[in-house]
């Protein structure tokens, strides 16, 4: 078990790392690990995370409030908050701003593409959340029609946020958003984007459950499409995540309808 001390400089290493990567500037971003049902660590605000120390590392309970720390949570800590209420499966979560994940939102474009197995394994497609206002509870509340299916969130016009069952999955899930992005851009840039059969992503995510990969997961872009009543897979691909509803017949026609305007290039 780590020590208090430990999991302090843990949260500072990866706010050096996402400093580092440019994934974050300035004072933005925000990291949380939990450390009990009702107590977590958090990086407080004004600090930029190339900087962190140790000592630096606030701790808070359920509500924000803080037990322990000199200086003061960030406002954003609401949205963590939200995620460990929601997903009792969920020990740490990143926010940051990774420059082409957050350009895509900016854009209107969404991450959808299934593209590298990579991440098809890891995060699948990774919904854009309405526009909320920063530090209200406007984003947590933006979460909610994701989060029990998806482990990464691009925020609108604002940046990412990612959780794991401890922060290292929480960081690697945001540098495979951010790789993602960058793939599927570079695609775009060089005349379109060829996506993974539908066959070989059922493959896929046989090899997850095999792995048993920690995590929630939107599953296939049949099941994603379709709903998991409708699934073509002829498995549950939505593996650790609540089964979707089945579609009603206004999802089948707006499915249908999707896939015959991308057949026409439209």
């Amino acid at each position: 078990m780590q020590s208090a001390y430990e999991i302090k400089k843990y949260i500072c290493e990866v706010g050096h790392k996402l400093y580092d990567k440019g994934f974050v500037a300035a004072n933005d971003g925000n990291i949380s690990v939990k450390v009990s049902n009702n107590e977590f660590y958090c990086t407080p605000t004004g600090v930029s995370k190339g900087d962190l120390t140790p000592d630096m590392i606030i701790r808070i309970d359920g509500t924000g409030k803080k037990i322990e720390g000199k200086l003061n949570p960030s406002s954003e800590i609401k949205m963590h908050l939200r995620v460990y209420q929601e997903r009792p499966d969920v020990n740490a979560v990143v926010h940051a701003h990774p420059p082409v994940a957050t350009a895509f939102t900016v854009a209107g474009v969404e991450l959808d593409q299934y593209i590298l197995p990579e991440a098809v394994l890891t995060i699948g497609n990774v919904p854009t959340c309405e526009y909320g206002t920063p530090s209200t509870m406007e984003i947590p509340d933006s979460l909610m029609p994701y989060i029990q299916n998806h482990d990464a969130f691009l925020l609108k016009n604002h940046g990412a946020l990612t959780v794991g069952c401890d922060l290292k999955k929480a960081l690697f899930v945001m540098e495979e958003v951010e790789f993602n992005a960058k793939i599927c851009k570079f695609a775009r840039e060089l005349g379109g984007v060829e996506e993974i059969p539908c066959d070989q992503l059922e493959k896929l995510m046989e090899l997850r459950k095999k792995m048993q990969i920690p995590g929630r997961h939107p599953g296939c872009k049949t099941c994603k499409n379709l709903g998991t009543e409708n699934c073509r897979c002829k498995h549950n691909c939505n593996h650790g995540a609540t089964a979707a509803k089945p579609a009603t017949d206004a999802d089948l026609v707006a499915a249908i309808t999707k896939k015959v305007m991308e057949a026409l290039g439209r």
